[in-house]
């Protein structure tokens, strides 16, 4: 069946397409539309999205409740206004659906420009389905935010920095874990072209949003964003809850099973980003396709691990990362597939109605048990990145 899906193609308009590309855009399709069938209750996060424009236009607060309009409170930028005005503007759930076509379409897209065969890549779109269709079910944002990070890799390898780092500065913009993409300095041919292009981006993204507002709620609406920001962190790591569905990281590993409510992030993550950065004294490597894929997906698991406000909709990100490690392997042993099912079982499959929901409920989310199969690949890939020498494993790919 795996074979089938992985080279299986069809013939549409006359231009053969993978199956999994279909797949891939029904379950984008069957998930937003099952959550608009159950009302606009079950959409509460594109109603956040959609009054982010329109609060930025009547020049309200972005951060405040607004419990008339939807639960729960908004936690992106000001630039995310610009992002999702095209969808606000129509209709509910027409703007619903496009907005989670766009998101499977662009991640899509991110994937397909890797330097990896095609197979490879239909690879790391069948693993990364699950949490795609759980992404979108929750009609989140992060498939858009990794396809942008993705981007960026492969557009700096082209030496395209100025468009590059757009992508780099709109997702620190909006969801702030956009600024991991500064890590592809390393692998820039043009270092000072990067730099200049960031600020750049930088300074006309911020202002952005001001063609629909103004300067004045613009930049008092950062400084709400900032404080917002800071005392969700401070939820996220007080577990009221066993149901609680933040802190799904490494630090809610610790967290939660011991209920160690007073548990500082700082402690797991400065070794976290000591052990991300050591590699990066391997100057002599910084040119090798293997060691820059394995870094990347390093970073996208880091994004998720590491934080207090990682959910399960966020785990698009990490598995995305896992996936294309994954099919970079030169070696396909007996430890590497105990840790693909490891990670579509208890990151992927746990999630769905497909895992026993005792065994959810009762082990998975309230002891973070999500976060373990990535963490534990998290930690393979860093072993790689400092001891590999890769030179052989480039020649594969």
């Amino acid at each position: 069946m795996i074979k089938f899906l992985l080279n299986k193609q069809v013939t549409i308009a006359g231009k053969k397409v993978s199956i999994i590309f279909l797949l891939w855009f029904l379950a984008a399709i069957v998930a937003a539309s099952l959550e608009m069938a159950r009302g606009k209750e079950s959409i509460n996060n594109y109603l956040i999205f959609e009054n982010v424009y329109t609060h930025v236009r009547l020049q309200q607060n972005l951060y405040a409740a607004y419990p008339n309009l939807y639960f729960d409170t908004n936690h992106y930028g000001p630039l995310f206004s610009v992002l999702i005005a095209p969808f606000a503007l129509l209709p509910l759930y027409l703007g619903c659906l496009l907005w989670c076509i766009c998101n499977a379409a662009i991640l899509l897209y991110a994937i397909n420009q890797l330097s990896l065969s095609e197979r490879q890549k239909n690879t790391v779109l069948l693993i990364a389905l699950i949490e795609m269709t759980t992404a979108l079910h929750n009609v989140q944002f992060n498939p858009m935010l990794t396809a942008w990070i993705l981007l960026s890799f492969t557009l700096v390898k082209k030496e395209k920095d100025f468009w590059a780092t757009l992508f780099i500065a709109a997702g620190f913009l909006v969801k702030i874990y956009g600024i991991a993409g500064l890590i592809l300095f390393l692998f820039s041919k043009n270092k000072i072209k990067f730099v200049v292009s960031f600020c750049f981006w930088l300074i006309v993204l911020f202002c952005l949003p001001m063609l629909i507002s103004s300067y004045d709620f613009i930049i008092q609406s950062y400084k709400d964003w900032f404080n917002s920001l800071v005392q969700k962190n401070g939820t996220n790591n007080i577990i009221y809850e066993e149901g609680n569905m933040q802190d799904i990281s490494v630090m809610g590993l610790i967290r939660r099973p011991f209920k160690w409510h007073q548990f500082q992030n700082i402690w797991v993550m400065a070794p976290a980003a000591v052990s991300i950065m050591l590699p990066a004294f391997r100057f002599a490597k910084y040119k090798n396709l293997m060691y820059q894929l394995t870094y990347i997906s390093v970073v996208l698991l880091s994004i998720v691990l590491f934080s207090s406000s990682a959910e399960s909709a966020t785990y698009i990100i990490a598995v995305t990362g896992f996936a294309i490690w994954y099919v970079i392997q030169e070696k396909r042993n007996n430890w590497l597939t105990a840790l693909l099912i490891f990670v579509l079982v208890l990151t992927s499959i746990s999630a769905t109605d497909l895992f026993p929901r005792f065994l959810y409920k009762s082990f998975v989310r309230p002891y973070a048990l999500k976060a373990l199969p990535c963490f534990i690949a998290w930690m393979v890939m860093i072993y790689q990145l400092l001891m590999n020498q890769f030179n052989e494993q480039e020649k594969k790919l």
